[in-house]
């Protein structure tokens, strides 16, 4: 039987270097093309997409409602990251094979850092400068507020400056002293070069200039990048989408999700591409993509946790089947602005109540098969670390329905018809809470990703368990890609509002980079704070994450996000039960979530 990982069969290796984004969120039909047989080499594989998890972004730049992991992946084989930060080897570090950068010196006050650029050469034979660098510098820094990676007071603010030393020279100057590590990890990581001098523009048609040098110019060609980035039908033939840094090309991209990418002969960097084409297949649920792996018309897919009883029969068929451990949290978040449950999610002891009904030991064992640990705070645990703290590790809130229930009636709720309803409305310790009404109904509605056996077993087990404590909770499902842009950020009488708990992380909701801080996620007008979640003592935490090099600012923060409960933490899966043609090697499954094909190559075995 295969047996998943524990929490202390692995230890996080934090490098000094950089992560490849600064966090994404997991966001299906096979396809043909020549696959593996009997380990016999071959210039193609077929790679299956997770269920509903259809790409659907090319540009370089993250907007909230395009954070899916694969269009990562997708993006940076094509445009290669200033600073590359994976495990695809085996150990989490700086990837320089696959980084434009060569090195990353910091100045003795850590107050700028001076990067130096290879001698790489874009597609098209121009070569990859500081230009390019400053070039999306300019366009994110006129365009913060879209940017899905931006948290107030971080980057871009925090950057008081671009300097172009050379060609190969620049110098990013901040507006006081970081922790070196957060900074590379978590910032400089999220820096992707990009072609200035075809980019530069406003329309199909038009020259290329220095339009970004002005804020006015940059949302300009802003506006264009992006909205050429919304025809994905039409990525394989614009021409802007050609001129790439990174090991492969785009040959084609459908609408439904099917990518095939082409080695790029032109390519100049340590991370060539070991085989030439790559299909990447999507696929409506997991089923379906098991049932192309037995048709070995897959060659690196995966199986639900649940099928691990058929290991020996994927095996017989030529397989490995092997996890993909994540670096990641798994969670539900609250809609702190819905105006029906907005009032009753800002109770602490509302959020305490939702999460001691949730069984997080029983759901990771019975659900997950074992292939999920319990999360009881912001920082992963299924990998041990040092940015854990005690409080989050011995879980504030255990499973306990009754207490749940006891919670809410002690607070003015009273159970009718099996659900609790606010009886005693008012701002008294024993009462339901500033803005919550009287005769309001405990009843939560999660807008949930489909497609997922897991998740729609996960999300019947909760509904039992909530209604032990009195709260009904309804389920409505749709592909991630719709989830993701239905719960967005929002005012209390916005129509994008409605929402009141979303999930989309069956594989993970949200993969760190290497340093697990939390400006993003939970920081007062986070780019991906999409419940609007804000307490401002937590925001003083976070502060103290990126300037100081203490491992103890972690782990304050740790402890205040466990007690406060900013989500509802949920078990934290493996990304992936991998099912892998025997022969595929080259890589080791990236715990950042990132897949590298120029990494996989075909061995005779």
């Amino acid at each position: 039987m295969f047996l998943a990982h524990t929490a202390t069969g692995r230890r996080w290796a934090l490098v000094a270097g950089a992560a490849i984004t600064s966090g994404a969120l997991l966001t299906g039909c096979s396809g043909g093309g020549t696959s593996s047989s009997g380990g016999h080499s071959t210039d193609t594989i077929n790679y299956a997409l997770p269920a509903n998890f259809t790409p659907n972004w090319i540009l370089p730049v993250g907007t909230a409602s395009h954070l899916n992991t694969n269009n990562s992946s997708i993006s940076q084989s094509l445009w290669e990251p200033l600073i590359a930060y994976d495990g695809s080897t085996g150990e989490v570090g700086w990837n320089k094979n696959n980084s434009l950068a060569t090195a990353a010196d910091f100045a003795k006050d850590s107050k700028s850092v001076t990067i130096t650029l290879g001698n790489r050469h874009w597609s098209d034979g121009k070569p990859i400068t500081s230009r390019d660098v400053e070039f999306w510098f300019n366009l994110v820094k006129a365009n913060k507020a879209d940017w899905a990676s931006y948290s107030p007071g971080k980057a871009p603010d925090n950057w008081t400056s671009l300097k172009i030393v050379d060609d190969t020279h620049f110098t990013i100057t901040f507006d006081k002293a970081y922790n070196k590590q957060w900074m590379l990890a978590n910032e400089l990581s999220m820096i992707r070069p990009m072609p200035q001098h075809v980019w530069d523009k406003t329309g199909d048609s038009d020259a290329v200039s220095d339009l970004d040098r002005t804020p006015a110019g940059a949302k300009k060609v802003w506006k264009y990048l992006n909205s050429a980035a919304k025809n994905i039908s039409g990525y394989a033939t614009d021409p802007l989408w050609k001129t790439v840094s990174g090991p492969y090309t785009l040959k084609s991209f459908s609408t439904a999700g099917r990518v095939e990418l082409t080695a790029n002969a032109k390519y100049d960097g340590g991370g060539k591409a070991n085989i030439r084409h790559v299909n990447l297949l999507p696929f409506t649920t997991t089923d379906a993509e098991a049932n192309a792996l037995r048709a070995g018309t897959v060659d690196y897919g995966y199986i639900n946790a649940t099928d691990l009883s058929q290991e020996e029969s994927f095996k017989a068929k030529g397989y490995t089947v092997k996890p993909w451990a994540g670096w990641a949290i798994t969670y539900m978040p609250y809609n702190f602005n819905n105006p029906a449950m907005g009032a009753v999610f800002k109770q602490l002891y509302a959020r305490q109540a939702i999460q001691m009904s949730v069984d997080q030991t029983s759901l990771a064992k019975v659900i997950f098969n074992g292939t999920a640990v319990p999360t009881y705070g912001p920082i992963p645990q299924g990998q041990a670390s040092d940015f854990v703290s005690p409080e989050q590790k011995k879980n504030p809130y255990p499973f306990d329905t009754a207490k749940a229930k006891q919670l809410l009636t002690s607070h003015g709720w009273t159970e009718q018809n099996g659900t609790m309803v606010c009886t005693d409305a008012g701002s008294g310790d024993d009462q339901c809470g500033a803005g919550v009404d009287k005769g309001t109904k405990f009843e939560m509605r999660v807008l949930s990703q489909s497609g997922s056996t897991v998740t729609d077993n996960m999300m019947s087990a909760l509904q039992s368990s909530f209604s032990k404590t009195g709260i009904k909770f309804t389920i409505k499902t749709a592909p991630v890609n719709s989830v993701l842009s239905q719960s967005g950020q929002c005012k209390s009488g916005d129509p994008g509002c409605k929402w009141q708990l979303s999930f989309f992380g069956t594989a993970g909701s949200w993969y760190f980079p290497a340093y697990p801080s939390g400006d993003s996620l939970f920081q007062t007008g986070g780019g991906s704070n999409f419940g609007s979640y804000s307490n401002p003592s937590v925001d003083k935490l976070i502060a103290q994450t990126t300037t100081s090099e203490s491992p103890a600012a972690v782990q304050e923060y740790s402890a205040a996000l466990a007690k406060d409960l900013p989500v509802i933490w949920l078990p934290e899966p493996d990304y992936q039960v991998s099912v892998v043609k025997n022969g595929l090697d080259g890589f080791a499954q990236d715990s950042l979530a990132n897949f590298h094909p120029a990494m996989w190559k075909w061995t005779n075995k």
